[in-house]
């Protein structure tokens, strides 16, 4: 007769192996297409303000500023980020809880570096293009940083306990004065 014996369940999340075979491909295409793509498309749904027979003004120029600051950070987020693969659990949870906890490298300079990072590119593609559309589409961005921040350090405090408090107590929300 069968086996009465089940298998037990399924362990949750993806393998470790996975993550760090695939995050080296998946990270910086979705990076691009989100931050880099999405607002040229947006720019170009209505008029580019400043730019005149298909070239940006000077001052439209200024946006190089913060999509550099902005690529630069991001540049670095993950690269200390992928010196830490190896220090993910066996099995990566997929419900987006945090699997470990980063407070050095740009971590250490905004609890939110991401965020920063990403702000900066729409803000500077909103200056560089011109488009209202891009600059609706940054303001949507903040709009969503600003309620997922605070969660997601709910969530760090809820599994870090002590450590993340007293992260949270050194390091700025953002980059300026301290915000709890």
């Amino acid at each position: 007769m069968g086996n009465d014996e089940s298998p037990g369940p399924r362990p949750r999340g993806i393998p470790r192996w996975l993550v760090i075979t695939l995050a080296p491909i998946i990270w910086p295409l979705g990076v691009s297409a989100a931050h880099a793509g999405v607002p040229w498309a947006l720019s170009c749904i209505g008029p580019r303000h400043g730019w005149t027979g298909g070239n940006p003004a000077g001052w439209n120029l200024l946006g190089c500023v913060p999509v550099a600051v902005g690529a630069v950070l991001l540049m670095w987020i993950t690269k200390f980020a992928f010196a830490r693969l190896r220090g993910l659990p066996d099995r990566v949870p997929m419900d987006w809880s945090p699997a470990i906890l980063m407070t050095g490298g740009p971590y250490a300079v905004s609890r939110h570096p991401m965020y920063v990072a990403e702000l900066a590119l729409w803000l500077g593609w909103t200056i560089l293009y011109g488009s209202i559309p891009v600059l609706i589409g940054f303001g949507a961005l903040g709009a969503v940083v600003a309620q997922l921040a605070p969660r997601e350090e709910r969530a760090l405090e809820a599994k870090f306990g002590v450590i993340y408090r007293e992260y949270k107590a050194r390091v700025p929300r953002w980059l300026c004065a301290r915000q709890i």
